[in-house]
């Protein structure tokens, strides 16, 4: 009996000191103070995807009291490895890089096991076993911003014309510009069953004299507001929202911001943006890995309901929205969060689908 007291004695303390427990990676990360650090594929300073996961790193060295560091490794590819393995030697715990760098990311961490990796904004669904991995949930925000659009187009608004019509700028004809689109008709539908949408697709991501082109096309075929996926031809989308009087919305970052103190005239015109909420995302991540909770090996979707994605508040929203717009806004927002609405997505849609969505708000 004193030798089964004894062993027992033995294999708790033993447990105690060396933390054996059964599953994998899912422990807390053990440290005394938490070192955290994010290498950029990139620099800062864009005031979107960058800027946004630094302002996370700062949001995790105030919850946690970590140790953070950014690593600004350029858009020279061949400059990303280099950092990649520099941060390994570095010692942190937790090693957060962005969608860019998935394809190196997931040759490297399978090499060192033990090293905990965060990775922000990628659609590959392959994680390797030591990796986190997420995406924002892009056919969400588009219900939000197809909610707004209709609303504006709906109501009695200053810039609004008689007809509830509204536009769609994508980049190109793909499912990642296709899943904003999907959310957009549904969303602009679930308020007005009978609302017309005008949609273009540049075929390009970095020419704003085509984006401002295809906009005023759509402005001047009557629409009342235009919502921009498409990236750098985009901003041509808000010089045209300007030149034509027309309301737009921005994507991914606060748009109305870029020209809130260089051209608030354009700013005006920007009445919200869709947001993926990388700063929100990476403190949920840091939080669920210290907790032990985060699951390391897979990769998740962030929609609404996580709080991965949402819309810019700003003056220029609330100088267009009246608060019972807003109301409807939040209404709808709640309906996401409690899973009352699901949204479809381009994702595994055959292109008939989505040409069948793009054919019920065409001209009638």
């Amino acid at each position: 009996m004193k030798k089964r007291c004894l062993s027992m004695l033995i294999l708790t303390v033993m447990v105690a000191c060396f933390g054996w427990a059964g599953g994998q990676n899912e422990g807390p990360v053990d440290t005394d103070t938490l070192r955290v650090i994010l290498i950029i594929p990139g620099n800062l300073g864009d005031k979107s995807f960058f800027d946004s996961a630094n302002r996370g790193l700062d949001l995790v060295a105030e919850e946690f009291g970590a140790e953070t560091k950014v690593i600004e490794a350029g858009v020279d590819s061949t400059k990303w490895e280099p950092a990649l393995y520099d941060a390994i030697d570095g010692d942190w715990d937790i090693i957060i890089t962005g969608s860019s760098m998935t394809e190196l990311l997931n040759q490297v961490a399978p090499q060192y096991p033990d090293q905990k990796f965060i990775n922000f904004d990628t659609s590959i669904v392959e994680t390797p076993d030591n990796v986190y991995s997420m995406f924002y949930a892009t056919n969400d925000i588009g219900f939000l911003a197809g909610t707004v659009a209709a609303l504006i187009s709906t109501a009695d608004l200053p810039l609004s014309k008689d007809e509830a019509t509204i536009g769609f700028l994508g980049g190109m004809d793909i499912p990642g510009i296709n899943d904003f689109l999907v959310g957009y008709i549904e969303g602009a539908l679930n308020i007005n069953p009978d609302i017309e949408i005008l949609i273009s697709y540049a075929g390009d991501f970095n020419d704003p004299a085509k984006g401002k082109e295809l906009s005023l096309v759509q402005y001047n075929a009557g629409a009342d507001v235009i919502y921009n996926v498409a990236g750098g031809t985009g901003l041509g989308l808000m010089d045209a929202a300007k030149t034509a009087n027309g309301y737009a919305i921005g994507v991914d970052s606060d748009q109305a911001m870029l020209f809130r103190e260089s051209d608030p005239e354009k700013a005006s015109h920007i009445v919200t943006s869709t947001i993926k909420r990388i700063d929100q995302s990476v403190l949920r991540a840091v939080s669920l890995a210290q907790s032990g909770e985060l699951p390391f090996g897979t990769h998740e979707v962030l929609g609404v309901k996580e709080g991965g994605v949402g819309l810019a508040k700003n003056e220029f929203y609330d100088a267009v929205m009246s608060d019972e717009l807003k109301a409807r806004v939040e209404a709808v927002t709640q309906e996401l969060i409690e899973g009352e609405i699901v949204v479809s997505s381009a994702f595994g849609m055959e292109s008939e689908q989505i040409n069948a969505l793009r054919e019920r708000v065409s001209r009638r």
